[in-house]
């Protein structure tokens, strides 16, 4: 049985950001991945923020277009439409990004294994299965990186986060202003779809919600597209951190610990920036021989003083969202539709932590009206934080 200081689960952005910055600091790092091929299955509308593509430290090979801005589209037709008049975001190939990030690990000297499945634990070991049949890999710390349904928490017995949302996203064939995303909350009414241009005459629709996904999904594509589906995928969305992101000398980071964003759903930012943290302490913890709770226990501290006031927020935002009726929503964006107040979307938006324009947003008076009674609870806790 081969010896780690440190196991990582999972080979998508976080896992291998992981296995890199622990590979990096001189620990013996071991990268497993139960597909034979990274970044499939595509599981993600592949749009990142500026910030969170220079996050993970790539090349722009996977880099397919830019956006400088978003249209929202009501079901009653209000529209809502800014543009920051640069580049705000891209739009990735997953799979090339995350066959980079994981060729950055193993050039950073981690094993990267391919077809090769958690299996469970045993004391400081986890079984594995995969092409090389059944094994057992021994650590130090574990990194789990193995997404929403996370097989390292569920037989560690950890509780998961308290929201999961259903996705399904196509490629179509559409003619599309390539500047901006198009956002459709009516489409899918706990969340959005969105419609996200990927170059000439192409595109990607997709929504998430909590239920009657497929029946949803196919009104969205007869509403947007009329035409051919080219490629159709399925993903799963956490939303709400685990209650504890530690524990048994392990480390849950991105996907596996609940870190999406509860605004956007989108989790590589928070993903590569828990991974960096987790990196950090679990050096710590191999430098000190020492993976109790006590030594671990600075992972969380680190994320929470990074991003979890965001995330918390986020939240907050998701559940005031269920609140809204389609007519509520309608009427925020007509609103909202206000030089003054697309201004300050401008310059204060930003897709990785948008509790600054939302508080913003929502002292402004002009937005009282279609809040109402909601300023009683959910929204005066959310602009006082």
């Amino acid at each position: 049985m081969r010896y780690y200081d440190v196991v990582v689960v999972g080979a998508g952005p976080a896992g291998s950001a992981a296995a890199r910055l622990c590979a990096g600091q001189g620990l013996s790092t071991c990268l497993i991945e139960e597909h034979g091929t990274i970044g499939h299955p595509v599981q993600c509308a592949g749009l990142l923020s500026c910030a969170a593509f220079r996050e993970c430290g790539v090349s722009r090979r996977s880099v397919l277009h830019e956006v400088s801005g978003a249209r929202i589209i009501t079901a009653q037709g209000s529209e809502l439409e800014f543009d920051a008049g640069m580049t705000r975001s891209v739009v990735v190939d997953r799979a090339v990004l995350d066959q980079e990030m994981a060729m950055q690990a193993a050039d950073a000297g981690a094993e990267v294994r391919l077809k090769t499945a958690y299996a469970g634990r045993k004391g400081s070991a986890i079984r594995t299965r995969g092409v090389s049949g059944k094994g057992e890999i021994a650590f130090r710390v574990l990194i789990a990186a193995d997404g929403p349904r996370s097989p390292v928490a569920r037989s560690l017995g950890m509780q998961r986060p308290p929201v999961f949302l259903s996705g399904l996203q196509a490629e179509i064939r559409r003619d599309m202003d390539g500047r901006h995303v198009e956002l459709y909350p009516d489409a899918s009414p706990e969340f959005f779809g969105w419609v996200i241009p990927i170059g000439k005459r192409r595109a990607r629709i997709g929504l998430a919600g909590t239920q009657d996904i497929p029946e949803r999904f196919r009104a969205f594509c007869r509403g947007i597209s009329g035409g051919s589906i080219l490629h159709l995928v399925s993903g799963t969305v956490p939303l709400g951190v685990m209650p504890k992101t530690y524990g048994h000398g392990t480390l849950f980071i991105g996907d596996a610990a609940g870190f999406p964003k509860p605004t956007s759903g989108g989790g590589v930012y928070t993903g590569v920036r828990s991974a960096a943290h987790a990196a950090a302490v679990a050096g710590e913890a191999c430098l000190k021989n020492d993976t109790t709770d006590a030594v671990l226990s600075g992972y969380e501290r680190r994320w929470k003083a990074d991003f979890g006031q965001e995330l918390e927020f986020g939240l907050q935002v998701f559940r005031l969202r269920q609140q809204l009726s389609p007519d509520d929503i309608d009427r925020l964006v007509r609103l909202l539709n206000d030089p003054g107040m697309i201004r300050d979307i401008q310059r204060l938006g930003d897709m990785d932590r948008p509790g600054t324009i939302i508080r913003h947003l929502l002292k402004n008076p002009k937005l009282y009206p279609v809040l109402g009674i909601l300023l009683k609870g959910g929204v005066r806790q959310i602009i006082k934080r």
